[in-house]
């Protein structure tokens, strides 16, 4: 049962509470929590000289800080919000429950507190633009619609201007769902394959925290599951509530599928025609699944016409697919969203009709590069390599049945920098260049935004 959010702040009142981890979803926790009585503990493996401004603004909003790499040792408080890259087995947070310590994080508190509805979206690939069309079409209806969880911002700090008739729209990763105890009033699976296994233990427990997102629903409640992904299909099971699929390959009897060119949505019996994907404002077959996805999540609270509006308005989500520039007849792209094999084989790879030039490679997940070899060789005139998956995606691209010698060309690079100039060298008009690493940046950057405006910024310097 929910508690509310006047209850919530009332049971804070004198606690210590340690935000484990001093990032975006915490920096903003610290006046809150002190404004309602809690004494907080901003804890980090990073010193005060490293954290820099953010620690003095920790300090000038009320907390204390533990910092440095013996960061939680002897930490003396009642309640602990883990960030959510930060193993939920380690031997940290286990020291900590065994002395009482209640773990929590920013999400669970939110959905415990908070007095809307939500729409929540997980999955291995396109969450962020899901969760972003969910909300734009919400946004269309005339619904006041608050975005947030790992797309970009905490939601906590705004719960107390968040109204009964608003609605929430969340994206949630594997890592914040691993510990969720409760599920959104709408749960949307986009789909599941390997990834964060530098993370998790295994596949089991990457899958085991997805479907975290429909495991707590009740028979109110809503799924919206890929039904053409085996993983996610069979999550109808753990169900309690309305399931509903979309599809690209079957026609379904209840949800959103492909018929042609032709969006329909089948529900009681009845077909609608809902929407011609060459209305689609962005592009590629993996953005009509995100279409299918966002229908079958708000169906019955927004109109076709809203839907519509959306499809031929909205732009895209930066980092997805972005346009960056055309120069001497070469168009460059920006696709640092696509942090594993899966997600540039669906997304970029997927879009065009001819080879293009792909830079790739980054920080090594510990995932399969094997069917990504092969879908390399087909799309692919140039592949620029760096990081430290390139060996890895260099090894599955020459593995492969239809590699041949030189085809595609094969550069390796040091840096960002030295693989937009050998794109540019190499580039002839009418060539596109994507730069979709299929890994993630955190071998050379904080984030796939870092190294998406990174990328953004060589490229118009040209």
């Amino acid at each position: 049962m929910k508690q509310s959010i006047e209850s919530f702040f009332a049971s804070i009142n004198g606690k210590r509470i340690a935000l484990i981890g001093m990032g975006r979803s915490h920096i903003p926790l610290i006046p809150l929590f002190t404004k309602y009585g809690a004494k907080v503990v901003a804890c980090d493996k990073r010193d005060e000289e490293a954290l820099g401004e953010i620690a003095q603004k920790a300090k000038a909003d009320g907390a204390e800080l533990s910092l440095g790499e013996r960061y939680l040792d002897d930490l003396d408080v009642d309640i602990a919000l883990r960030t959510p890259g930060m193993r939920f087995y380690c031997d940290e947070l286990n020291a900590l429950r065994n002395k009482g310590v209640v773990i929590s994080s920013e999400m669970e508190i939110f959905f415990d507190i908070c007095p809307c509805k939500i729409y929540a979206v997980t999955g291995s690939d396109g969450k962020t633009t899901t969760t972003t069309v969910i909300s734009e079409m919400l946004k269309a209806e005339g619904y006041t619609v608050h975005i947030g969880g790992n797309i970009g911002k905490p939601l906590l700090p705004e719960i107390e201007t968040i109204k009964k008739t608003d609605v929430c729209v969340v994206e949630l990763s594997s890592f914040q769902l691993i510990s969720m105890r409760q599920s959104p009033d709408v749960a949307v699976v986009t789909n599941l394959a390997p990834n964060h296994l530098d993370i998790h233990k295994d596949m089991d427990e990457y899958i085991e925290a997805k479907r975290n997102i429909i495991l707590y629903q009740n028979e109110n409640q809503k799924a919206v599951l890929n039904y053409d992904n085996e993983i996610t299909r069979l999550f109808d099971l753990s169900c309690k509530g309305e399931v509903v699929f979309f599809s690209r390959q079957k026609k379904l009897r209840r949800g959103a599928y492909l018929d042609g060119d032709t969006i329909m949505y089948a529900e009681d019996g009845k077909l609608f025609d809902v929407l011609d994907i060459r209305d689609i404002k962005i592009p590629g077959m993996h953005n009509v699944e995100n279409y299918m996805t966002a229908i079958c999540a708000v169906w019955g609270e927004v109109s076709l016409d809203s839907i519509r509006k959306v499809a031929r308005e909205f732009g895209g989500v930066e980092h997805r697919a972005e346009f960056v520039r055309e120069l001497d007849g070469v168009k460059y792209y920006n696709d640092s969203i696509a942090s594993s094999p899966t997600r540039t084989a669906s997304g970029t790879l997927s879009l065009y009709d001819f080879k293009i030039i792909l830079i790739a490679g980054g920080y090594d997940k510990h995932l399969d590069y094997t069917e990504l070899g092969d879908k390399i060789c087909d799309t692919v005139k140039i592949a620029i390599l760096m990081g430290a998956t390139a060996d890895k995606i260099e090894t599955a691209i020459k593995a492969s049945v239809k590699y041949k010698e030189n085809n595609p060309v094969i550069f390796r690079v040091k840096n960002m920098d030295e693989a937009v100039l050998c794109a540019r060298e190499n580039a002839v008009a009418g060539d596109i260049v994507s730069m979709s690493p299929a890994s993630a940046s955190f071998d050379l950057y904080k984030d796939f935004d870092a190294r998406g405006k990174h990328f953004k910024s060589l490229v118009n310097a040209l």
